[in-house]
């Protein structure tokens, strides 16, 4: 893959690069050299838990994630649901 250096020396990852690695918005990067190649890898942060809250209209209970909060699966929202009457 290929992307291009900005005038003010941003890169912009590929979505599908993005995608497979989880990054968000605001997600902090390392920088290294290593020998002529410039490495990224991104700093491991502990994902912040969504809460539990109450949907203003229906007072039906929902979650609300933090930011930086990776998508949930499928097979997690299953589990979510499980015991939902």
């Amino acid at each position: 893959m290929k992307t291009t250096l900005s005038s003010k020396g941003q890169v912009v990852l590929p979505s599908a690069v993005r995608r497979k690695l989880g990054l968000l918005p605001g997600a902090t990067l390392e920088v290294a050299l290593e020998a002529d190649r410039i490495v990224l890898a991104p700093v491991c942060e502990t994902p912040r838990p969504p809460t539990l809250g109450l949907d203003r209209k229906t007072g039906l209970p929902v979650l609300k994630a933090q930011p930086r909060t990776p998508p949930l699966t499928s097979g997690q929202v299953r589990e979510l649901l499980s015991d939902f009457p």
